[in-house]
C-alpha cells in the first residue's frame, strides 16, 4: 500500500484520491442527488446520519427502563421491610436512576436534534472556491458548547482522503465504517490546516470525489444524467422529529450570496 501523501493522515486512512486539478473520470451520479446544481455552483449533502429520530423514539423506552422499573422494584422490596437504612439506600438508588436518565435523555436528544437538518457543501466552479457548512459540538456535553460554523477555501488547496474505521459493538460484533475526507492545505505544501468529512455513506467514495472534480473542471454538462430532483437542505420528512426540532441551515448573508454566484 502507498503511503499517505498529506501531513498527517485522516485517521483510518486507505488511500489519497486524485487531486483537483488531476484529470477526473466521472462513475455515476453519487448515492444521494444533490442539493442543487447549475452552471456556476454544486451544493451536496452532508446529512449526519441516515437513522436520524431513533434516539427520540428510545428516550420514552430509556424512561421505562431506567427509571419506572428500578423504582417500582425498589418500592415494593425495600420500602415494604421498614428499615431506615433499606429505604435510606432506596431514596439513594432512585436518585442515581433519575439522574442517569435525564443525563441520557439530554445526551440522546443532542445528539439527535442539536445538529442541524443539513451540513452542506458548496463548490463554486466560476469563483474555484468551495464553501462548508459545519457544526461544532462538544459531545459528552449535551448542555452546551454548539454552534454552526461555515469556512470558504480555495479549490487548488483541497485533497481528499478514502478512509476505513473498525470498532466492536456492544454485542461483542464487527462493525466497519468508511468514507471520503476533505482536507485543506497549506498553499504548496501538503501540511493539513483542517479536515473534515465529504461522505460517510459506504457506496460513496471514488465516486463521488470524481463527480465533484469532473463538476468542478468540465461543468454539469459532463456529469451524467440523473432522474432525481434536487432539494433543498431544510426539506426534511415530516415523519422524522428529530429533523423537523433541528435548527434550520442558515448561511451568513454574504457567503450566501457569494457561494451562489460568479465574480
Amino acid at each position: 500500500m502507498p503511503s499517505p501523501m498529506l501531513d498527517p493522515p485522516c485517521p483510518g486512512w486507505k488511500r489519497d484520491l486524485p487531486g483537483p486539478t488531476d484529470p477526473p473520470k466521472a462513475l455515476g451520479g453519487p448515492e444521494q442527488p444533490p442539493n442543487y446544481l447549475d452552471g456556476i455552483y454544486l451544493e451536496l449533502s452532508r446529512r449526519s446520519s441516515s437513522v436520524r429520530g431513533t434516539f427520540v423514539v428510545t428516550v420514552p423506552l430509556c424512561a421505562y427502563a431506567f427509571i419506572w422499573q428500578p423504582t417500582i422494584a425498589i418500592r415494593y422490596d425495600w420500602f415494604s421491610s421498614g428499615d431506615m437504612t433499606d429505604r435510606l439506600i432506596a431514596l439513594f438508588v432512585i436518585a442515581l436512576c433519575s439522574a442517569g436518565y435525564f443525563y441520557l435523555a439530554a445526551f440522546l436528544y443532542h445528539i439527535d436534534v442539536s445538529t442541524p437538518r443539513d451540513l452542506p457543501i458548496r463548490f463554486n466552479r466560476v469563483r474555484r472556491r468551495i464553501y462548508v457548512y459545519g457544526f461544532h459540538q462538544v459531545w459528552w456535553n449535551p448542555f452546551g458548547g454548539r454552534y454552526a460554523t461555515t469556512a470558504s477555501h480555495d479549490w487548488n488547496d483541497v485533497r481528499a482522503e478514502v478512509w476505513e474505521q473498525w470498532g466492536p459493538t456492544a454485542g461483542g460484533g464487527l462493525i466497519i465504517k468508511w468514507g471520503v475526507s476533505i482536507a485543506i492545505v497549506k498553499p504548496g505544501t501538503n501540511e493539513v490546516i483542517e479536515r473534515f468529512h465529504l461522505s460517510t455513506y459506504n457506496q460513496d467514495l471514488d465516486n463521488l470525489w470524481a463527480y465533484v472534480c469532473t463538476y468542478m473542471q468540465l461543468g454539469p454538462d459532463a456529469l451524467p444524467p440523473s432522474d432525481i430532483e434536487p432539494r433543498d437542505a431544510n426539506d426534511v420528512p415530516a415523519y422524522n422529529l428529530a429533523l423537523r426540532w433541528a435548527p434550520l441551515v442558515e448561511w451568513p448573508e454574504a457567503m450566501d450570496i457569494e457561494s451562489r454566484s460568479a465574480p
